[in-house]
């Protein structure tokens, strides 16, 4: 799967290249969302592969999958709308502002899934244009799991509205005094080949660079799920966990992680050991 995201990545990185970006079919309008529903059918649910991701991610080999791995098996999809040339956005440069996934049972190694993704909700914040796209994984009829990723186009806004890019999280309140994550140089590439996003900010120094970061950055999704990794023995099968991605973590770098226990699950945070400011702010609730 990797392997076949590298040309749709490359499709991806179009729209940001001068010149090429007023192509015919490259060009990106920021208009409306398409009415589009995409689809991938009859998706095993393999061993090998999970584990590959759990060893990533810091998670246990079980005989399920952790909670987030079904992200990875959309993101081909994500992929696949955001390089439409109906999509009105380009994929490199739109900023993953949140996920929630909610799992509503644990799906087995073995399992088949079904995956559909629409993007819907486009709305102006105060940094720029932000939507929704949300993911739906079935096993037969059963919904299994869902996810919805809100993802922001930086440009002109509106400072009377939000997007919606802290969905209540107001954890400044939990403390990180947990355990400090050191977070290697090549973490990027390593997630990167077992979940296909190959966005260059994750890879190396100069990728990142040439799209205005000083240096490569953590995927979210890494870091969410590490932290879902850290909880993992404490939640329940049905689960809702939503995160607010906030500032990068800067590769190789550290990040402290910390979590309370709620009345409905946990809050839980990753900050940057000196400063204390915030990289993710989480919250874990049973369904």
């Amino acid at each position: 799967m990797p392997d076949m995201a590298l040309p749709v990545m490359l499709k991806a990185a179009l729209p940001a290249v001068p010149g090429v970006n007023r192509l015919p079919g490259i060009k990106k309008t920021g208009g409306a969302l398409p009415d589009l529903t995409l689809t991938r059918d009859a998706v095993v649910v393999e061993r090998a592969e999970v584990e590959r991701y759990a060893a990533v991610c810091g998670f246990p080999n079980r005989d399920v999958a952790p909670v987030p791995y079904l992200h990875m098996l959309a993101f081909p999809l994500h992929l696949q709308l955001m390089t439409d040339a109906q999509f009105p956005f380009p994929a490199i440069g739109s900023v993953h502002l949140e996920n929630t996934i909610v799992q509503h049972r644990p799906v087995a190694i073995g399992e088949t899934v079904s995956l559909s993704l629409r993007a819907d909700n486009l709305r102006a914040s105060t940094k720029g244009r932000a939507w929704d796209m949300n993911v739906t994984g079935t096993v037969g009829d059963e919904v299994v799991w869902e996810s919805t990723s809100t993802y922001l186009r930086v440009g002109k806004g509106d400072p009377n509205d939000t997007a919606g890019g802290d969905p209540g999280l107001h954890l400044e309140k939990v403390v990180a005094k947990g355990p400090v994550w050191s977070l290697p140089d090549n973490l990027g590439r390593r997630y990167a080949a077992v979940s296909g996003d190959r966005n260059p900010i994750h890879l190396h120094p100069l990728t990142a660079k040439a799209l205005g970061f000083p240096r490569h950055i953590a995927h979210g999704m890494w870091s969410k799920a590490r932290c879902i990794a850290a909880l993992e023995n404490r939640l329940p099968d049905a689960v809702q966990v939503e995160v607010a991605f906030k500032k990068p973590i800067f590769l190789p770098g550290r990040a402290q992680f910390g979590a309370e226990r709620t009345a409905t699950g946990y809050d839980f945070t990753l900050v940057n050991p000196k400063s204390g400011a915030p990289h993710l702010l989480g919250r874990t609730t049973a369904l």
